[in-house]
């Protein structure tokens, strides 16, 4: 199984925008690449080779759908009220059709359609992951100030890091400490694994439910 994990952009900064690519053998997840300042073909051929060789899992790392009339989505608030009880800050959760979320969430949408539009040999299954969910939720409280300061502190990425590497995330480049959109695509890719491994469980996770929300929720 090829695992991937996206940390997504607006449409016009591309330069943010990473991919992580693993391979999942024997209980872990091998890097193979790392994709950065891509646009929406990039990532479509990308998608579209892995799928060539082996089932595809992708974590994304941006709101997949948005709720009819506006506001939260139902997983929004469940996954807000989620972090909030582990210590972690609510504005993180932000509403899909919100000013600074809307062409992020326009691009997600997008994105989901076009790779539907694949020529694949093998399966493709999407989940929308929330990165530092996915990292907060795996730390003790007393290691919980790395993922709330992993956006500005070098030193709390290099910490995540390194703990990615006991997650089983091999071989990870030293310089994914560099950004955290580095950081968070790694992490999208970690929760996107652990909610598709039938012998692992994410820490929480919300269905799809379709036609409205077709794609799932967990980090």
């Amino acid at each position: 199984m090829r695992v991937i994990g996206i940390d997504l952009s607006g449409p016009s900064n591309h330069k943010d925008t990473v991919m992580a690519v693993f391979e999942r053998q024997n209980g872990r997840l091998d890097f193979l690449k790392l994709l950065r300042n891509i646009g929406d073909l990039d990532i479509l051929k990308e998608i579209e080779a892995q799928s060539q060789l082996d089932e595809v899992v992708i974590g994304i790392d941006a709101p997949l759908s948005y709720e009819d009339g506006g506001g939260d989505r139902e997983g929004d608030k469940l996954l807000r009220q989620f972090i909030v009880s582990m210590g972690m800050k609510p504005g993180s959760i932000m509403i899909p059709t919100f000013n600074r979320m809307v062409y992020l969430t326009l691009r997600g949408i997008k994105i989901t359609r076009e790779i539907g539009n694949l020529t694949t040999r093998f399966p493709i299954s999407i989940v929308e992951v929330h990165p530092g969910a996915v990292i907060g939720s795996r730390l003790p409280q007393c290691d919980l100030e790395n993922v709330l300061s992993y956006k500005q502190s070098l030193s709390s990425r290099t910490w995540i890091r390194d703990w990615l590497g006991e997650q089983n995330l091999i071989q990870l480049p030293v310089f994914i400490d560099e950004e955290s959109h580095l950081i968070d695509a790694c992490a999208a890719a970690l929760g996107a694994w652990h909610w598709k491994d039938p012998s692992l469980h994410p820490k929480w996770s919300f269905p799809a439910n379709p036609p409205l929300h077709p794609y799932g929720y967990c980090c």
